[in-house]
C-alpha cells in the first residue's frame, strides 16, 4: 500500500512543554485527566478532510500551487487514494476522527443515480477502513454549493428542481454518514441566503429551509439514525447575506419551524468574526440555550474580510473557548473539527503535520488554563459577587416570574438610589494574564 506521508514515521508523541521536537506533542497528552476526562475524551479532533487532502493552495489570484500524489488519476482512483492518505493521517497524528462532505470523498456523477451508486462504493471501502483502522467518523454532510446548479442556493432555490436534487443529495449523504456510523451530520447552508431583495422572496426561501430540514429529520427517524444534526453558522460569503447569520439567529429559526429539538450548533471561529462576533460569544449564546453541539476549530484573520480558515494558534482565545465548553459541560457527541488549511506557501506535506500539531497544542494549553481558571475560582468567585443581589428572595421572585412592577416600584423607593460598583474588567483581565503566562 502507498504510503502518502514518509516524513513522518510514527505515530506523533507527547513529549511535554519542554521538548524541542515540531514532531510532538508539547501539551496534548491524550490520556491525561482534565477535569473528570482525559484530553482525548474533551476533544475528539477530527480532521477536515476537505481542507486536508483536497485543497490545493488555490487563491482568488491565483491557481493550484500544491502538488498531493493522492490527488493524481482518474476520479476514483483519486478517492480511493485520498482515503489511504487519510486513514494515515489520522493515526500518526494519534487521533481517532475525521469529518467529510459527500464530494471530498466521491466524485459527482452524471446523473443523481450515478452519484448514489458512486458514493456507496467509497463508503463501502472507507468502512473498511475504519473497522481496520480504529478511526472513527464524527460528522458528514452535503456539499450544497460547489456545483453550479446551487449557484441562486438549494433549499432556498426558486427552482423546485434544484431543491429536488439538493434533497435527492442530502438523502445519499445521510446514508453515507449512517452507513459510517457517524455520530453527527452537518447541515451548513454554503449559497443558502439572497444577493438582492429585488429578486428575493425571503420569508418563501427561509419556508423552503425549512422544510428540507423538516423532511431530513423524517428521513433520520425513518432510517433509525442516531447521530445527532446539527446546523453551522454562518454570515455571508459567498452569498453576501446568509439566512443562518449567527448562532442568535439559528436558534430563532429553529424555534420559528419548531425544530429546535432536533439540532444543535457547529460553531466556527472564522464565522463568528466574520458576524462581528468573538468565538467564544458564539458558543457562550449556543451553550446558553443548550445548542453546543460540536466545533470547527480554525481562526480567522481581523485584517482580511473573508473566510481565511487558518488554524487556530492564539492561546488566549482558546482558553476563553474551552472556559464556555467547560462550563457548558461538554459537547456530547460533537468534537473539535480542524477546518483550517495551510497557508498557500505552505505546500508540503509536512506542513500539514505542523498546522494540526500546532492547532491540537493551542487548545489542550487553553483546557489546562480553563480547567485552573475554574478549579480556583479565579473568575467565577467576581462573577457570583457580581449577581449576588439576584439570590435575595425578590431577585428569585423576578426570576421565577411571581413579582410585579408595583412590587419592584416599592423596593426601588424604599432602597433609594443604587451603588454604583466597578466591573474590574482590568483586574479580571490581569488575572487571566496570569493563569495564561503561567506554566
Amino acid at each position: 500500500m502507498a504510503i502518502y506521508f514518509p516524513e513522518v514515521k510514527k505515530t506523533v508523541p507527547y513529549e511535554g512543554p519542554d521538548s524541542k521536537n515540531p514532531l510532538a506533542y508539547k501539551w496534548y497528552d491524550a490520556e491525561k485527566v482534565v477535569a473528570g476526562k482525559t484530553m482525548k475524551e474533551h476533544f475528539r479532533f477530527a480532521i477536515a478532510y476537505w481542507h486536508t487532502y483536497k485543497a490545493a493552495g488555490v487563491d482568488m489570484f491565483g491557481p493550484a500551487a500544491w502538488e498531493r500524489r493522492w490527488n493524481a488519476g482518474s476520479p476514483l482512483k483519486v478517492a480511493s487514494q485520498a482515503l489511504a492518505a487519510n486513514f494515515e493521517f489520522v493515526q500518526k497524528l494519534g487521533l481517532e476522527y475525521y469529518c467529510f462532505h459527500d464530494r471530498d470523498i466521491a466524485p459527482e456523477g452524471k446523473s443523481v443515480a450515478e452519484s448514489e451508486k458512486i458514493l456507496q462504493g467509497v463508503v463501502k471501502e472507507a468502512a473498511k477502513y475504519q473497522k481496520d483502522t480504529g478511526v472513527k467518523l464524527l460528522w458528514g454532510t452535503a456539499n450544497l454549493f460547489g456545483n453550479p446548479r446551487y449557484t441562486h442556493g438549494a433549499g432556498t432555490n426558486p427552482d423546485l428542481q434544484v431543491f429536488a436534487y439538493a434533497a435527492a443529495q442530502i438523502k445519499a449523504a445521510l446514508d453515507a454518514t449512517a452507513a459510517l456510523k457517524g455520530e453527527n451530520y452537518v447541515f451548513w447552508g454554503g449559497r443558502e441566503g439572497y444577493e438582492t431583495l429585488l429578486n428575493t422572496r425571503l420569508k418563501q426561501e427561509q419556508e423552503q429551509l425549512a422544510r428540507l430540514l423538516q423532511l431530513a429529520v423524517d428521513y433520520k427517524k425513518k432510517i433509525g439514525f442516531t447521530g445527532q444534526f446539527l446546523i453551522e453558522p454562518k454570515p455571508k460569503e459567498p452569498t453576501k447575506h446568509q439566512y443562518d447569520f449567527d448562532a442568535a439567529t439559528v436558534i430563532g429559526f429553529l424555534k420559528t419551524y419548531g425544530l429546535d429539538k432536533d439540532f444543535k450548533l457547529n460553531i466556527e471561529a472564522n464565522h463568528a468574526t466574520l458576524a462581528g462576533h468573538t468565538f467564544e460569544h458564539e458558543l457562550t449564546v449556543a451553550a446558553a440555550d443548550k445548542k453546543l453541539g460540536s466545533i470547527d476549530a480554525n481562526a480567522g484573520d481581523t485584517l482580511l474580510g473573508w473566510d481565511t480558515d487558518q488554524f487556530p494558534v492564539d492561546i488566549y482565545t482558546t482558553a476563553k473557548a474551552m472556559l464556555v465548553v467547560l462550563d457548558a459541560g461538554g459537547l456530547g457527541s460533537g468534537g473539535f473539527n480542524f477546518d483550517a488549511k495551510c497557508r498557500r506557501g505552505s505546500g508540503e506535506t509536512l506542513d500539514l503535520f505542523y498546522a494540526h500539531i500546532g492547532g491540537i497544542d493551542a487548545f489542550a494549553k487553553g483546557l489546562l488554563i480553563a480547567d485552573a481558571l475554574r478549579s480556583d475560582k479565579a473568575l467565577s468567585a467576581f462573577v457570583d459577587e457580581r449577581y449576588a443581589s439576584w439570590k435575595t428572595d425578590l431577585g428569585k421572585k423576578v426570576l421565577a416570574k411571581k413579582s410585579s412592577l408595583e412590587e419592584l416600584t416599592d423596593y426601588a423607593k424604599k432602597s433609594g438610589e443604587p451603588k454604583r460598583v466597578s466591573g474590574r474588567q482590568e483586574y479580571l483581565e490581569n488575572i487571566f494574564n496570569d493563569y495564561l503566562l503561567a506554566r
